[in-house]
């Protein structure tokens, strides 16, 4: 939709002004879209240099620097957003509610970041469109608004990604993708400034999405360069057109540290604590445990589409000291994992033999459960058999979720600073 709005704003003599944006909002919030996030384009007349982000109708479509703002018809660009919008958007999709945005004046960026860790109204949100004299329009119930806000308000002040979306031919929206995974794992290790690209134990094609949408698959990455020449090596059906979007994507924007007895529902946390309840797994594979603070006790949750992550979680143990990164569902209260530091290891001793008579040098046998052991031979009591510290199954240091499971915001363990 995005690079439709682009094409007839661009055949209106309107000029792309810095990249498209693509913001991913809260992954907690109920009654979001499946990847809950929004789109925003800075439209103008250019000045200076000039980027390649794209190809639109055969035809190299790029963006500015700078802008001017000065002579813009509101009326005209609505009309052109309004008349796309309804060609494309799915009103018949139970779960979208669209909604589109024009402003001539930036929000404050804590309206983006609230929108990204909280739960935010509609109705505070068409207050604030009110006052900065926005126009705007709602489909169905119109919390499209809110997340189209909060895309305009995001700037990337404390970290960005970009992703080179490939759409394809709309004869073919519906119906089954073909993107060559071999190409893919390819380009995976050729470009290392890209990420999440392939799964590859778990054998899943992470550029592919899952829906029937326009995609045909999406590139992410830090470099932008980068992604156009990673595009070039991924064999797939014909790329109808191609757009690059700046984005807070494998950002961890949405997380918040929080002592334990200040989280709430819908948030995503990075939490401390020491386990106080070993792991247990129930049915379906999901795996349970329980840290604590000096301010009080949570659940954590590693659930089935962890996989292979489920493993280290396994092996935590009572007294081991942890961090935990992840989205808090409401009912129980619990932290679905996205990200595990282990701060410390509590040791584990194994009883190797019974305790050797210093007079004999025989083993001593036990008298009974709790009661020591006692030299048959000379009498001699103890209450210590030996023991020998055994080595954890699990590390000091971070683990992540695979690929396979990774949310849109999750920032790769590849993209954080030592």
């Amino acid at each position: 939709m995005a690079q439709a709005i682009i094409r007839e704003l661009a055949r209106g003599g309107y000029d792309v002004i810095g990249y498209p944006r693509l913001v991913r909002l809260n992954p907690n919030i109920p009654w979001k879209t499946r990847g809950n996030g929004a789109v925003s384009i800075q439209f103008g007349k250019g000045i200076g240099k000039k980027t390649r982000i794209g190809d639109i109708d055969n035809k190299n479509i790029s963006c500015y620097a700078k802008g001017s703002f000065k002579d813009y018809d509101v009326k005209k660009i609505e009309k052109i957003v309004e008349k796309v919008l309804e060609k494309y958007i799915r009103l018949d999709d139970p779960k979208t509610n669209p909604g589109f945005v024009i402003l001539s004046k930036k929000p404050s960026f804590s309206v983006y970041d609230k929108t990204v860790k909280e739960i935010v109204s509609l109705k505070d949100t068409k207050i604030l469109l009110k006052s900065l004299g926005a126009f705007y329009k709602g489909y169905k119930n119109g919390r499209g608004l809110i997340g189209a806000t909060a895309s305009i308000a995001w700037s990337p002040i404390r970290d960005k990604t970009y992703e080179l979306i490939a759409y394809r031919e709309e004869e073919k929206w519906g119906t089954e993708r073909f993107v060559d995974d071999d190409s893919v794992k390819k380009m995976d290790k050729k470009h290392p400034s890209t990420f999440d690209n392939y799964d590859y134990k778990n054998k899943h094609n992470r550029l592919v999405p899952s829906s029937p949408c326009p995609v045909l698959y999406g590139i992410r990455g830090d470099k932008a360069n980068d992604l156009i020449l990673a595009s070039s090596m991924i064999k797939s059906e014909r790329v109808d057109r191609w757009l690059i979007f700046e984005s807070n994507q494998g950002t961890d924007d949405h997380l918040q540290k929080k002592a334990i007895s200040k989280i709430q529902p819908y948030q995503s946390v990075v939490a401390k604590g020491d386990v106080c309840k070993s792991p247990y797994t129930i049915k379906g594979g999901h795996v349970f445990f329980k840290i604590k603070d000096l301010s009080g006790s949570i659940d954590c949750a590693a659930y089935e589409p962890t996989k292979q992550f489920r493993n280290i979680v396994r092996n935590l143990t009572v007294g081991d000291a942890v961090e935990v990164y992840g989205g808090v569902r409401e009912k129980p209260l619990t932290v679905n994992l996205e990200k595990l530091k282990v701060n410390r290891l509590k040791k584990q001793n194994k009883k190797v033999e019974n305790p050797v008579c210093i007079i004999c040098g025989k083993h001593m046998k036990s008298k009974g459960t709790g009661q020591g052991y006692k030299c048959i031979k000379c009498g001699i009591k103890s209450g210590k058999p030996l023991f020998k510290e055994f080595k954890r199954k699990v590390n000091l240091g971070f683990y992540e979720v695979p690929i396979c499971a990774r949310r849109h915001l999750s920032k790769p363990l590849k993209r954080m600073k030592p």
